[in-house]
């Protein structure tokens, strides 16, 4: 099955995966050992984050470390981005229209 970035962030599992691993590479012990999942379950998930490309797994003598790739998550803003600039620009125009509203309240008098 061909996975994407999309399918590897759809799940606040996986998600909390990377944030635990976007700083410093965690062998597979220590991420399991932060969720009250099973480990096979982890497993699973650090298979599909693998699949989607956004973690490597490096064997470090016994031990897998699991390394965060990010670059992928450049597709996620990307896609984002205009949806991001359509609110920017509607919350902006919000609050031209709550200070015009405050505005022409202030220079009422008041009756």
């Amino acid at each position: 099955m061909r996975r994407d970035v999309f399918q590897a962030i759809a799940d606040p599992t996986r998600r909390e995966i990377i944030g635990l691993i976007a700083h410093q590479p965690l062998n597979l012990n220590t991420i399991a050992d932060n969720f009250d999942v099973s480990r096979p379950a982890i497993s699973q998930h650090i298979k599909i984050l693998t699949e989607c490309g956004l973690i490597v797994i490096k064997k470090q003598g016994r031990e897998r470390y699991c390394e965060a790739k990010l670059q992928k998550l450049n597709e996620v803003a990307e896609w984002v981005e205009p949806f991001r600039k359509l609110w920017a620009g509607r919350f902006d125009a919000l609050d031209d229209l709550l200070n015009k509203m405050k505005s022409d309240n202030t220079s009422q008098p008041n009756n």
